[in-house]
């Protein structure tokens, strides 16, 4: 039921469904004008039959004058006298139409509907044997449903002589099929081309709208990516070069930002150099050791501005990366450099990561918690909701509401972190930047048995493809 109502909630349910009623109403309404049409053109045929025969009687009657008795006893094909004291009703129009076109006597009849026992045959010989007494009154739930009385007219014809005919004009009834009456294996067949119709024409037009959501969605983890392909519509076409553009104009600005911030840093090697060594000659050493650690400061604050700017322009291809393997390297070089550091557990997942910014992320990680408190423990969990990192150290925690916080730049929180360290408040920034650029998530959060717990989280990881082109 959520698949169902999420489908009609996307673009191409409502395509579907609009053309799918669209067409489907079009259709239907096409049938039942068609079958309207053929039944008005059955009915039209029908009339000029019964007005051939109706004028070929009243031709024999009015040529003539000493057979017309006889003529009138035993009567026509379908045309008899009309009997007294018949009721008229109201006038067929249509019929009259019809008899007005043709030569005669019958151009000027007047056609009346009447009774249909005003048609039947007089001679009781002619009539149909009465039913047996058991079948004389039936239920009205068990009489013949299919039985329909044939038409009867009364016409009035005026002959060459001045004699006025009264004439019953029989025709057999017509069974109305009714506009909604239609075919019901028709009906379904038509629907259900028209619902496939409607499909195919649903996802063809929501796909150019496909396709620039997921190079939008892209392009804010690789601002690298190709291009998108211009093809398609006239419109497609313009909304893909659009964003091509928005592409390389952010691509420019990045760059332009990236080097600027090189540029800074470079230039300010060689002052930041001089003032080193004049430091060194500042006869009180306590003043030199904080007026070096200030330098050391300043050093560090424009090295990790630059590492942040080019976290987000790099543009190093992803390649098949097995997390345990990485991790595992990360955390024997901090235990080689004295830390309490260890991998827990490994999953054997593979995914299509940059290595180096990778390795770049857990190993702030894990040094943030080294470093912070005091040791770390990684391990990598595999299941049904994707591949999850976790890097826990034994430190005191972060409140609730400084857990988001700490993301942000040069944000550096003295009463649950030291200051010992130097940093400059953006390897948190630096490392959410790195993993959200590989499709992931990092979140912080108070574990339960105490300390940070520090998860990058791949929902949907990508498997490498069996043959990668090098």
């Amino acid at each position: 039921m959520m698949r169902l109502r999420r489908f009609f909630a996307s673009m191409v349910g409502r395509l579907f469904v609009i053309l799918l009623l669209g067409m489907s109403v079009a259709a239907i309404g096409a049938t039942m004008l068609a079958s309207a049409k053929r039944q008005q053109e059955f009915e039209r045929q029908n009339l000029n039959r019964i007005a051939d025969r109706l004028q070929g009687f009243v031709n024999m009657l009015d040529g003539d004058p000493e057979l017309r008795d006889r003529l009138l006893t035993v009567g026509g094909p379908a045309v008899r006298s009309l009997p007294e004291g018949a009721r008229l009703g109201r006038e067929d129009s249509a019929m009259m139409g019809v008899l007005d076109d043709r030569q005669g006597p019958v151009a000027h009849a007047t056609v009346h509907f009447t009774s249909f026992r005003s048609c039947l045959p007089k001679a009781q010989e002619l009539l149909p044997p009465p039913p047996p007494p058991q079948q004389r009154r039936r239920p009205p739930h068990e009489r013949d449903p299919t039985f329909i009385p044939p038409k009867c007219r009364a016409v009035q014809v005026p002959l060459s002589d001045g004699k006025v005919l009264s004439l019953a004009l029989e025709s057999p009834a017509i069974a109305h099929n009714g506009i909604l009456a239609v075919d019901p294996l028709f009906l379904t067949l038509l629907v259900l081309a028209i619902g496939a119709l409607a499909y195919v024409v649903a996802r063809m037009a929501s796909a150019p709208l496909q396709r620039l959501a997921s190079a939008a969605a892209e392009l804010g983890d690789d601002l690298q990516r190709a291009p998108l392909p211009v093809t398609g519509p006239l419109e497609v076409r313009r909304a893909a070069e659009a964003f091509n553009a928005m592409q390389k104009r952010l691509q420019r600005t990045l760059g332009e930002r990236t080097q600027m911030l090189a540029a800074i840093t470079h230039d300010l090697q060689t002052p930041v150099t001089r003032l080193r060594l004049r430091l060194e000659n500042v006869s009180d050493e306590a003043l030199r050791e904080r007026l070096v650690g200030d330098l050391g400061a300043m050093q560090a604050l424009i090295r990790e501005g630059l590492e942040l700017a080019r976290s987000a322009e790099s543009a190093e291809p992803r390649a098949a990366l097995d997390l345990d393997s990485l991790l595992e390297s990360i955390v024997e070089d901090a235990v080689e450099a004295g830390a309490d550091a260890r991998f827990d557990q490994a999953s054997g997942a593979v995914l299509m990561l940059r290595p180096l910014a990778m390795h770049r992320l857990f190993s702030n990680l894990v040094d943030n918690a080294i470093s912070y408190g005091g040791t770390a423990q990684v391990r990598v969990e595999q299941g049904g909701e994707g591949v999850l990192v976790r890097v826990r150290d034994s430190g005191p925690g972060l409140a609730e509401d400084e857990l988001e916080t700490v993301f942000d730049p040069f944000v550096r929180l003295e009463t649950s972190r030291s200051r010992a360290t130097g940093g400059a408040g953006l390897g948190l920034t630096i490392a959410r930047a790195l993993a959200e650029k590989d499709g992931a998530t990092l979140h912080l959060r108070n574990h339960p048995q105490g300390g940070l717990e520090a998860i990058v989280h791949w929902p949907a990881p990508p498997r490498p493809p069996a043959n990668r082109a090098s």
